[in-house]
């Protein structure tokens, strides 16, 4: 750390850093980039990273989880935050009217069914083992017997949920057509149903997803959804989809392993979003803000690893490269000797209860080649994006990604003196390369400093900014 900080170079260093939002594990990269006049043919501006530290420049690896960089999850959370935000109450920069406040929509939580007794905390009463559980107590959401517990099911749950989900969503369709006495082909000439969905994992390690569901107009948010669209027909129809034996998955019987049929839990909740709120009332904020903190998160809040176990050579099939280019003979992989695993689960710092659920993944790969578990084991088996949403629902993640860019390259432009000068004037080369990632143990404290003032700054406006608008409130 003091060599770090004794270079010559230290400040450019800290600066780049904190370019990152304090990055926990920065990409690097080396190159150039020119601009030039194209009438004169002039250079306007040259940028190398030979003057930087190292010779290279650091920027931000973007990965969403907090569990691997928590700056980089704190820019995916709040852009997460704003999509949801701007599918609830509007946002004049991307076309989105306020008026949208006036749409039926919910907050709906489809669950996982049982795979058998866990330890939990029950409201008034102790757990089945008898004891009162604290909130954080190791032992919630594990098997209270794990010869019992079914972690076949629960892993190949996961690993259909996504296709769960988009029968129901079709499913969805059709009861609200049914509901206003419309074909489907009508319905989308009135009305369309957007959303807004993540993924969370249980203590359990079982999926589940909470999701915004709107009914707009036929255009999407911009259009008025039609006068017999009502909140209370929105939520009966999406219990009557829950319930509809058109949604469920079905697996046939394979080895030792019975047919199955998935379907979600009975758990299903379906809360109105209010505008504003009284304390009881579910609001446009507290659910972007659930949505977004949820979206940096995976298995790992379940005791799992964070990062894939698989082996790299077979991607986690247990079969040889040979096998699966040619269709030949069934050979095993010959790094991993068939298990297609990459990792010895059983040295592996997990909890007991993940370690069979990963175990599970490996176990029925065989019995399921066209499903990829082993890959997805650090996973629990679910392969699914974490948070998505339907086309129409509001703006888009790149959307707001660009927004970002364009606004660092106007900076860039003014720092270099080409603001005044008109994009289409100005020619641009460079060449980059990449030339590693992460931080040298010295590095990784002074970045780790870095990143909690950052955080710390940004803690401190945002309280500054609500004691502004208490104030306000007051006021008026």
């Amino acid at each position: 750390m003091l060599t770090v900080a004794g270079a010559p170079g230290f400040a450019r260093w800290q600066d780049q850093i904190r370019r990152t939002g304090g990055c926990s594990d920065p990409i690097h990269i080396t190159g150039w980039t020119l601009a030039k006049d194209k009438t004169t043919g002039e250079t306007l501006s040259r940028y190398s990273t030979e003057t930087e530290p190292g010779a290279r420049l650091r920027i931000a690896c973007g990965n969403r989880r907090a569990s691997r960089c928590p700056a980089c999850a704190w820019t995916y959370s709040g852009d997460t935050y704003q999509l949801i935000r701007a599918g609830l109450a509007g946002d004049d920069r991307r076309d989105i009217p306020a008026t949208v406040r006036e749409h039926p929509r919910v907050f709906a939580t489809l669950t996982a069914p049982s795979f058998g007794p866990v330890h939990n905390r029950p409201t008034g009463r102790p757990c089945r083992c008898d004891k009162h559980h604290q909130e954080d107590a190791p032992e919630l959401g594990t098997a209270l017997d794990p010869a019992t517990y079914d972690y076949a099911a629960a892993v190949l749950f996961n690993n259909t949920a996504g296709a769960l989900w988009d029968r129901f969503a079709k499913r969805l369709r059709r009861e609200l057509a049914a509901a206003a006495g419309l074909t489907q082909r009508a319905l989308n000439e009135v009305a369309r149903i957007s959303y807004g969905k993540v993924a969370e994992f249980q203590k359990r390690g079982a999926i589940h997803f909470h999701a915004v569901i709107r009914i707009d107009g036929p255009k999407g948010p911009d259009t008025p959804p039609p006068s017999w669209a009502t909140t209370d027909l929105l939520d009966r129809s999406i219990r009557a989809a829950v319930d509809h034996t058109y949604t469920s998955v079905s697996l046939p019987a394979s080895g030792d392993q019975p047919a199955r049929t998935f379907r979600w839990g009975t758990q299903l909740d379906v809360r109105p979003i209010k505008a504003f709120g009284d304390g009881s009332d579910i609001t446009e904020q507290a659910v972007a803000s659930y949505v977004a903190k949820y979206a940096t998160k995976a298995a790992e809040t379940t005791g799992a690893s964070d990062t894939a176990v698989h082996c790299r050579l077979c991607r986690g099939s247990g079969l040889s490269s040979r096998y699966r280019q040619s269709g030949g003979d069934l050979s095993r992989c010959a790094r991993c000797h068939g298990t297609g695993l990459g990792e010895d689960l059983a040295q592996m710092s997990v909890s007991d209860h993940a370690r069979r659920l990963m175990s599970a993944c490996a176990a029925l790969q065989p019995l399921y080649p066209d499903r990829p578990l082993t890959r997805w084991a650090h996973m629990l088996g679910f392969r699914g994006h974490f948070s998505t949403k339907s086309r129409q629902y509001s703006t888009t993640l790149g959307a707001l990604r660009q927004t970002r860019a364009d606004y660092r390259a106007a900076q860039e432009r003014e720092a270099r003196g080409l603001d005044d000068l008109e994009p289409d004037t100005v020619l641009v080369l460079a060449s980059w390369q990449y030339a590693g990632h992460g931080h040298s143990p010295g590095e990784s404290v002074l970045a780790a400093t870095i990143a909690r003032d950052i955080q710390l700054n940004r803690q401190t406006a945002r309280e500054a900014m609500h004691d502004q608008l208490a104030l306000e409130g007051a006021a008026s």
